[in-house]
């Protein structure tokens, strides 16, 4: 694609050399360009484009995107400054792999907590609909029923156009997507044209790079903000949050609540572990997901799903069939001992508490409640102490254990976290860095019928350290406890 027809819409500061030039793709990283490529000098948060537009040019790039003009400058390279590479970057994606989000229904969701479940329910339920569906998670991107592993909650610019071109090639005609904060206040987003946008709930979360509760917001607020009057918007009625979260939108603006007067309004009649038992608007369904956090997330893609056209009747009937996704509240048994274990992503204060009070709600005599739980490395250190606090209040038992501990020392993260037990809870803490062992130890503390939960990682099949990412998945580890337990 000519260079010129890459930068429609971007914010041109200067240029210098050859607009009329033939750009065979575009990168963001200088060891990926091939020749004929464009380099996007990204000004990111731990790293500088501008330092590598050098490599860049000499691994094939002929033109360079960046916020200020190298002092050094080569012939025959073309030279774009803009204002914001990261914004640049956004456009000029979307125009390279020729506007893909025009040619789709693209549906997004943002939130804290209940992102996940959200879009891997509406893709689930628009494809038993007879439908081809895209869909970009956290868990996995999926072009139709082809699983491509991902590795961000949302992809960067380049990524999210190519895979969106890929689902229009392909012939998909929805495509649902988790947006992070991190993919909105970077841009990530930027040139995508939003059928509609889904809003879950807010709660301390990111603050390692958000700053402050009120600037996280914002930035969630930001994208509901520049929506258009072709778009729909969903929020939570029953966050605190939820009604600033559009007070500002040009799209049809639509409220889901358990407790208020809502477009799509739900009430619990029964939450057990066979499910959920609710009203919806009118209607009385029986939904195989669990928990009152999992009533919030079914309302939300029942109201989109009426957004987008579809028979309310069938929205129900196709939902009440539907799992949730991997990861989020899995749930399994032992045959002999009848002990529970329960696999969650709970990785902040907030998701925590919902697990462990609907745990609470569920349980029917006496049973333990054993928590395990670790926080990530390198990441907001303020929320492990409320992590720890939450856990105790909630659990019989607590096992405070290694997450991902990056490139922290696990045991000054678990130091963090002891600071939110005080001294009555102590008794029910005890420490083990190394996850697996924590896991085997919580196992082998239940006994009969009680509950043991696993929180922090989910769906991941990983543990990162120092760099390095080891396989690691809590439910293989679960799975061969209670394997050992029938022995």
């Amino acid at each position: 694609m000519i260079l010129q027809d890459i930068l429609y819409k971007v914010s041109i500061l200067s240029l210098m050399g050859n607009s009329n030039l033939e750009v065979t793709g575009l990168q963001i990283n200088s060891k990926k360009i091939q020749p004929g490529n464009c380099f996007i000098a990204l000004e990111g948060t731990n790293t500088n484009g501008q330092e590598y537009i050098e490599s860049a040019i000499e691994n094939g790039a002929v033109a360079i995107v960046c916020e200020k003009i190298p002092s050094l400058i080569k012939d025959n390279i073309t030279y774009v400054q803009v204002e914001n590479t990261a914004e640049a970057a956004g456009f000029m994606s979307h125009n390279f792999f020729n506007e893909p989000s025009l040619k789709l229904k693209l549906i997004g969701v943002t939130g804290t907590n209940g992102k996940t479940t959200i879009v891997t329910l509406l893709w689930k339920l628009f494809t038993a609909l007879g439908n081809k569906c895209g869909l970009i998670s956290t868990v996995q991107n999926q072009i139709g029923e082809k699983v491509i592993i991902t590795t961000h909650t949302t992809p960067d610019a380049i990524t999210i156009n190519s895979l969106l071109k890929q689902m229009v090639d392909d012939g998909c005609k929805y495509v649902f997507m988790e947006c992070s904060s991190h993919a909105i206040h970077q841009s990530r987003i930027t040139g995508l044209q939003f059928n509609g946008a889904l809003f879950s709930n807010i709660t301390h979360d990111h603050l390692d790079y958000h700053k402050t509760f009120d600037e996280y917001i914002k930035v969630k607020k930001s994208w509901f903000d520049k929506l258009t009057f072709t778009s729909f918007a969903i929020s939570n009625a029953d966050d605190k949050r939820g009604a600033m979260m559009l007070q500002n939108t040009n799209s049809k603006k639509y409220f889901y609540s358990l407790k208020t007067i809502a477009d799509f309004k739900g009430k619990i009649l029964d939450n057990s572990l066979e499910g959920l038992h609710m009203m919806v608007n009118d209607k009385e369904i029986y939904f195989r997901l669990i928990g009152e956090f999992n009533a919030y997330n079914l309302l939300a893609v029942y109201g989109a799903a009426i957004c987008l056209g579809v028979d309310k009747d069938m929205v129900l009937q196709v939902l009440s069939s539907l799992d949730g996704a991997e990861g989020r509240f899995d749930y399994m048994v032992s045959k002999k001992e009848k002990i529970k274990a329960i696999i969650d992503y709970a990785h902040t204060p907030d998701a925590l508490l919902n697990v462990l009070a609907t745990i609470k709600n569920l349980k029917q005599g006496n049973e333990q409640v054993i928590t395990v739980v670790g926080c990530g490395g390198d990441r907001d250190k303020t929320k492990r102490s409320i992590m720890a606090e939450v856990a105790c209040e909630y659990s019989d038992k607590v096992i405070f254990t290694s997450d991902n501990p990056r490139n922290e020392d696990p045991y000054e993260i678990l130091k963090d976290m002891q600071s939110g037990v005080n001294a009555v809870t102590k008794k029910k803490v005890i420490s083990i860095a190394d996850r697996k062992e924590a896991i085997k130890t919580a196992v082998s503390l239940a006994k009969k019928d009680d509950i043991v939960l696993v929180a922090g990682k989910g769906h991941e099949k990983y543990q990162e350290i120092k760099g390095v990412k080891y396989d690691f998945d809590d439910k293989m580890i679960l799975n061969d406890m209670f394997e050992l337990l029938e022995k």
